[in-house]
């Protein structure tokens, strides 16, 4: 699982810290049409570590970030070569997520692309500029619908405007007439109704139906679930992760799934990937890596989600390499009945030092385990190979780039999980580029209420990050187990289950940043640690991240449901102690921690609720829980954040410029990949638009 699509914007957190074989790109008109090869985009060479420009740009509420890769320059030539065929594979499968977010998500993406190369009428105007917003927005979320909230974007220009675009750029090539498309992807854009909500989390609706991911088709949500009740049988200790890589339709009266895999759904982008995938095996750093890559690319041949169990066991296996890659239909938190995997890969290599830090928290897991303040009856007696480590990205697609996590602990099987383990990573490089991106935000000083927070977040917001970070992956989402006759909490808690699976594993951080066990194994120097990580979580959970959160609106992503959840539950469990309190200063409004100690407690009993929750697999609990405590916001305290953060002008999102792997090429032979850093967010997403464009618009 990933602390996500998800990512926990670092704001109050601590701010001190040919082969190349050329291969063919195609028009998006057919699949037979090539088009000109294009040139990498403006990039810039990387500089020393302090005078890196990570912020970008900022537009609408996102902040472009860049990141750099330390280390990358050191590697042997083998090492480089594998990271860029890995690269290669990774962007050649970036059409699939467009297409899975919306089923006219390519023909949107490609029609705007298309319209920012050719337009030949005057740019500079402001409807231009709202269109070029619109369009780097589409960008962001692989999509037209926001990838936080999963509200359609608005477009900011006319649709005068939009068929002006469209007639003035003659040299564009459309996949129909400009009279056809028009009139085709007017309504998709302008129409509020159309297409509404990207993934639905409303329970008191049908779930597919009101949802526009392209994962289902004519089929209603009781439909879906029954066709999937009848094939799982629930006696099976090693279920397979019925669903993750079809798409569900009705034809003629019958469902049925559709797989993407080579020859079915996909299959001119899966092709590609498989083609670099097995360019990048000979390789490999080891035999078990080999292996994993091997079954990989056998399971994009079969579609066989045995096939993907072997593989996603091969990876756990390879349990600390150097280079790794995540590659294939891994999350699930798109999909509102949480069955579908997004396309998604990154590619990374080991940050040693940060992964000494975490090692230290994946070898004491049976003791955190052990005194986890949860029934015994659901801790595990026997906790199997958490492999932890620190990485920096090197590149990434679909659902890691542009916008991407901070942490990943898969594979998402709970049976694999119990039987053999799981990877847990952080992401330094990334975790870097958003602190140094809102150092000088003011955010830290407009809400927190005393000095002494100030201080404590300044000297250890960034450790405490980090640490809870490896606890929240390495032993939260690793850790206690649920009653055989549950099955895949997935399928029983639907669309709830990601907001309180990642608040039981935030909450098990939250509990641990606060023991002394920590400060025995060296983790940190004092409590205080624990008391910048306590601050930060209740002014986030219950103020910060409401900037993020249209007024009015519900709470609709997990994880800002998540941390909402956490910090109202304490808020009000903790009235009697006065734990938490609210303190008005000048018209504004603060919340400050009296007893950390009882906090902590606190954190203990909701923890101990939701391992419950989930261990009985008792969905009415669990969706109360969420509905009663993460998804309405204070409307007052919403309107005020919103007011209070306006004014200090900082995007409330983030997302990244990727760091691009490029050969040099002498007669035929790779003799050194270089790592560049673009830093025009358009030019590298119209560059990957062109060569990475292998499906066909529908």
């Amino acid at each position: 699982m990933k602390i996500k699509k998800i990512l926990p914007y670092i704001l109050v957190v601590g701010f001190g810290l040919g082969l190349v074989l050329w291969h063919s790109n195609w028009d998006f008109t057919t699949k037979l049409k090539p088009i000109a090869k294009k040139e990498a985009p403006p990039i810039e060479e990387p500089k020393p570590k302090d005078d890196f420009k990570y912020v970008a740009e900022q537009f609408a509420d996102i902040m472009m970030l860049r990141y750099n890769v330390p280390g990358f320059e050191d590697l042997n030539l083998e090492q480089k070569k594998y990271l860029y065929y890995l690269q290669e594979a990774g962007l050649s499968g970036r059409d699939i997520i467009y297409d899975q977010m919306y089923k006219h998500g390519l023909l949107i993406r490609k029609t705007l692309e298309q319209v920012v190369k050719y337009y030949e009428g005057e740019r500079g105007t402001d409807e231009f500029k709202s269109f070029l917003t619109y369009v780097k927005r589409v960008w962001v979320a692989s999509g037209i619908h926001h990838h936080r909230t999963g509200d359609k974007l608005k477009a900011g220009f006319s649709k005068k405007f939009f068929s002006q675009l469209i007639n003035q750029s003659p040299k564009a090539v459309f996949p129909m007439t400009n009279k056809e498309l028009i009139k085709k992807l007017t309504p998709i854009i302008f129409n509020p109704w159309v297409a509404a909500k990207g993934t639905s989390r409303n329970s008191k609706k049908d779930l597919i139906k009101s949802s526009a991911v392209n994962f289902y088709e004519g089929v209603t949500q009781w439909q879906v679930e029954n066709y999937y009740k009848k094939m799982i049988d629930p006696k099976d200790e090693e279920p397979v992760l019925y669903g993750l890589n079809t798409k569900v339709v009705k034809e003629k009266w019958k469902i049925k799934e559709l797989p993407w895999k080579v020859g079915g759904l996909y299959t001119e982008a899966i092709e590609k990937i498989v083609f670099w995938l097995e360019q990048a095996m000979p390789l490999a750093e080891n035999k078990t890596q080999k292996k994993a890559l091997g079954k990989l690319i056998e399971f994009y041949k079969t579609g066989d989600l045995k096939t993907f169990d072997e593989y996603s066991i091969l990876w756990v296996k390879d349990a600390d390499p150097f280079i790794d890659v995540v590659n294939g239909f891994i999350e699930n938190y798109d999909d509102p009945l949480g069955q579908k995997g997004t396309y998604e890969s990154f590619t990374s290599i080991k940050d040693v030092e940060n992964t000494k830090l975490v090692k230290i928290v994946s070898g004491n897991a049976q003791w955190f385990e052990d005194n986890a303040p949860i029934h015994d009856e659901y801790k595990k007696k026997d906790v199997k190979g958490i492999s932890a480590k620190a990485i920096y990205m090197v590149s990434g697609a679909g659902e890691t780039i542009p916008v991407s996590g901070i942490g990943v602990n898969l594979p998402n099987s709970t049976w694999i999980r119990k039987a053999h383990g799981s990877k847990s990573v952080s992401i330094s490089n990334l975790t870097h580029a958003w602190l140094e991106g809102y150092k000088e935000s003011g955010v830290l000083e407009e809400f927190a209420y005393s000095q002494e927070e100030v201080s404590l977040e300044r000297e250890y917001g960034a450790l405490a990050d980090s640490l809870h970070t490896a606890l929240h992956e390495v032993i939260g989402h690793a850790s206690g187990k649920v009653k055989p006759e549950v099955g895949n909490p997935n399928t029983v808690f639907k669309s709830y289950y990601f907001s309180f699976e990642e608040a039981r594993s935030d909450l098990f951080g939250l509990y641990y940043i606060m023991d002394p066990k920590l400060v025995e194994l060296g983790l940190m120097p004092n409590l205080d640690v624990g008391k910048a990580a306590y601050n930060y979580t209740i002014i986030k959970g219950l103020m910060t991240q409401l900037a993020r959160v249209k007024l009015g609106d519900d709470i609709e992503d997990s994880h800002t449901r998540n941390r909402y959840l956490i910090a109202r539950w304490v808020l009000e469990k903790g009235k009697a102690d006065n734990v938490i309190e609210r303190k008005i200063r000048k018209g504004k409004t603060f919340y400050v921690i009296n007893d950390y100690q009882k906090l902590r407690e606190l954190f203990g009993q909701l923890l101990k609720e939701i391992q419950h929750i989930k261990s009985e697999g008792n969905y009415k609990a669990g969706k109360a829980l969420v509905e009663n405590y993460g998804v309405k916001p204070d409307p007052a305290i919403h309107k005020e954040v919103k007011e209070r953060w306006a004014k200090l002008g900082v995007a409330p999102h983030e997302a990244f410029i990727a760091a691009y792997l490029i050969p040099e090429v002498v007669e035929n032979e790779i003799v050194d990949v270089k790592i560049e850093y673009p830093t025009d967010f358009t030019d590298q997403m119209l560059f990957f638009g062109e060569k990475y464009s292998y499906l066909p618009v529908n």
